[in-house]
C-alpha cells in the first residue's frame, strides 16, 4: 500500500495517472473490508475513509461516522463552501451482497486488475462511486477549491435489503447532515453495446417495489375424494388470468424522453415503433413489439409477476391452502391500492384473498430541469463526443428513493460506463473496466465543480 502522505502528494499533482493511482488506493481498500450482511463491517469501511479524509486536512467535526448498531456505519463528510447555494449531497452505499470464494474464479475481496478489468464484490455496485468520491473531495480540498454550496459526501449502510437503512435513517435522525439541494447517487451510468459507447444515462426516477401475497383457502380432505374446487386449482386458474394480462401503458416525463432519445439511437422498425408509442394516442400494435423486449415493457407500464408458489401439506391429501407471492414494480405516481384492486379483478375469484406484504415505499420522479442536464451534458460531451445523455427510470430500486421522498432532487449519474449485455451486478466475477473507471473519476470530479461553480 502506498503511504499516506505519498497519495496526498499524489492528488494534489494534476497529473492524471498519479490521480488514477490514488484513486485505485482507495477502491482497493474499501473492496478488500467485507461489506456484507450479516458478517461484513461497514463501520471499518466507513472509519476507513474518515481516515483517508483526516488525513488530507478536514476538521474531525466536518467527518462523522455514525452507526444506528454495531458493523452498520455510515459516513458522512462535508467540503464547506461560501454558502450562495444549498448543497449537494454525493451519496454512494459501501454494503455489498454477499459473494462466496467457492461461486466465484477470483477472490471477491480482493481487488484484481486483469484483462483491462478490475474484479472483486462491488466493483461495480457501490463501492467505484464510494472511492470517486471520496478520491474528489480530497483532491477539491488539496486543490484549495472553495465551492459555492457545501459539498456533502455520505457513504451508509443496507442499501442492499440490510436491516438498517443508511440513508433512511441519516434522513430521519440526523438530517442536518445530509440535508441538500439535490444529490449525485447510482442508478445511471453509461452504456457499451458491440464496443461502442452508446449513451450516458441519468436515472431520474424509479418504480415502486410491492409484493402481494395471494392466498386461498380449503376445508381439504382426502386425495382419494377430489374436488373441482381444489385451492391449488383455483389459486393456478387466477395465476393464468394474470400471465395473460398486461397494465396499460403510461409514459411519464422521464421514460417519454427516454424513448425520444433512443428512437434516435435505435434506428430501423424497432426505431419506427418507439416514435409510434410516444404518438397521441399510442399505436398498438407497435407498444405490442416493444413489449417483447422485457425492458421497454418494463419502462411503459407496471408490472406484477408471480415469483414464490407454495401449497399443500399432504401428498394424500387435498390442500388446504395455496398461496404465492406476486411482485409488483408500480410505475411513479400509481397507487399500491389501484394495483391490488388490479390484481382483485384480473384473479376474478373471490376465493383468492390479495393482501400487500409490506407498505409500498412511493417516490416522486426528479424533474429533468436545465440546472442537472445541462452540466451532465456538457461534460458528457467533452469526454464522449458524439454520446447522448438518456435519462432512464430504474426497474429496481435506489436509496435514492428515500431523497426523493424527503423533498431532495436525486440522480443516479456515474459516468461509468459498462457492456449492457455482460451486467455482472450482485454475480459472479463482478467487475468494472480500468479505463471505465478512470474515466468515471474524472467525469465525476468535472460534473461536481459545475454543480457546485458558477464558473466552472
Amino acid at each position: 500500500m502506498i503511504p499516506a502522505a505519498l497519495s496526498l502528494f499524489l492528488l494534489a499533482r494534476p497529473d492524471p495517472s498519479a490521480l488514477d493511482l490514488a484513486a485505485r488506493e482507495i477502491y482497493k481498500e474499501l473492496i478488500e473490508i467485507n461489506t456484507t450482511d450479516p458478517l461484513g463491517d461497514n463501520t471499518r469501511a466507513a472509519e476507513a475513509m474518515a481516515a483517508r479524509l483526516r488525513a488530507a486536512g478536514f476538521a474531525e467535526s466536518d467527518v462523522q461516522v455514525l452507526a444506528p448498531m454495531p458493523r452498520k456505519g455510515n459516513l458522512v463528510a462535508r467540503l464547506r463552501g461560501t454558502g450562495q447555494r444549498r448543497p449537494l449531497l454525493l451519496l454512494a452505499h459501501l454494503d455489498v451482497v454477499e459473494a462466496r470464494r467457492e461461486d466465484w474464479s477470483v477472490d471477491p475481496f480482493v481487488l484484481l486488475e486483469k484483462d483491462g478489468f478490475f474484479y472483486g464484490r462491488g466493483t461495480g455496485d457501490d463501492k467505484a462511486m464510494a472511492a470517486i468520491w471520496v478520491a474528489t473531495l480530497i483532491r477539491l480540498k488539496q486543490e484549495g477549491y472553495r465551492p459555492d454550496r457545501d459539498l456533502l459526501v455520505a457513504l451508509t449502510a443496507d442499501e442492499e435489503s440490510g436491516p438498517a437503512n443508511g440513508v433512511d435513517w441519516l434522513l430521519r435522525t440526523h438530517r442536518e447532515l445530509v440535508d441538500a439541494e439535490l444529490a449525485l447517487n447510482e442508478g445511471g451510468g453509461g452504456e457499451i453495446k458491440d464496443g461502442r459507447y452508446r449513451a450516458n444515462r441519468i436515472q431520474a426516477a424509479e418504480k415502486v417495489y410491492q409484493s402481494f401475497r395471494l392466498e386461498v383457502t380449503s376445508p381439504g380432505g382426502h386425495s382419494s375424494l377430489p374436488r373441482k374446487d381444489n385451492a391449488i386449482y383455483r389459486l393456478a386458474a387466477g395465476l393464468g388470468r394474470l400471465a395473460a394480462f398486461d397494465f396499460p401503458l403510461q409514459l411519464g416525463e422521464v421514460t417519454r424522453a427516454y424513448f425520444a432519445r433512443m428512437a434516435a439511437l435505435q434506428g430501423g422498425q424497432e426505431g419506427e415503433d418507439i416514435e409510434a408509442v410516444l404518438r397521441t394516442p399510442p399505436d398498438a400494435e407497435a407498444a405490442v413489439r416493444l413489449s417483447r423486449v422485457p425492458f421497454y415493457n418494463a419502462q411503459m407500464r407496471t408490472t406484477c409477476v408471480p415469483t414464490r408458489l407454495e401449497g399443500g401439506h399432504a401428498e394424500n391429501a387435498l390442500p388446504q391452502m395455496a398461496r404465492a407471492v406476486v411482485n409488483c414494480r408500480i410505475l411513479p405516481g400509481t397507487p399500491a391500492a389501484d394495483v391490488q384492486s388490479t390484481l382483485v379483478r384480473v384473479l376474478a375469484d373471490d376465493a383468492i384473498a390479495v393482501t400487500p406484504i409490506a407498505p409500498a415505499k412511493p417516490s416522486p420522479p426528479s424533474p429533468l430541469t436545465p440546472d442537472i442536464m445541462a452540466p451532465v451534458e456538457q461534460v458528457t460531451s467533452e469526454m464522449w463526443p458524439g454520446v447522448p445523455v438518456l435519462p432512464v427510470m430504474s426497474t429496481g430500486a435506489t436509496d435514492s428513493l428515500y431523497l426523493r421522498q424527503a423533498g431532495i432532487r436525486a440522480y443516479g449519474v456515474s459516468g461509468l460506463f459498462g457492456d449492457i449485455d455482460d451486467n455482472r451486478a450482485h454475480g459472479r466475477d463482478e467487475r468494472l473496466g480500468v479505463r471505465q473507471f478512470q474515466e468515471g473519476r474524472e467525469f465525476l470530479y468535472r460534473l461536481v465543480k459545475r454543480l457546485s461553480s458558477a464558473a466552472p
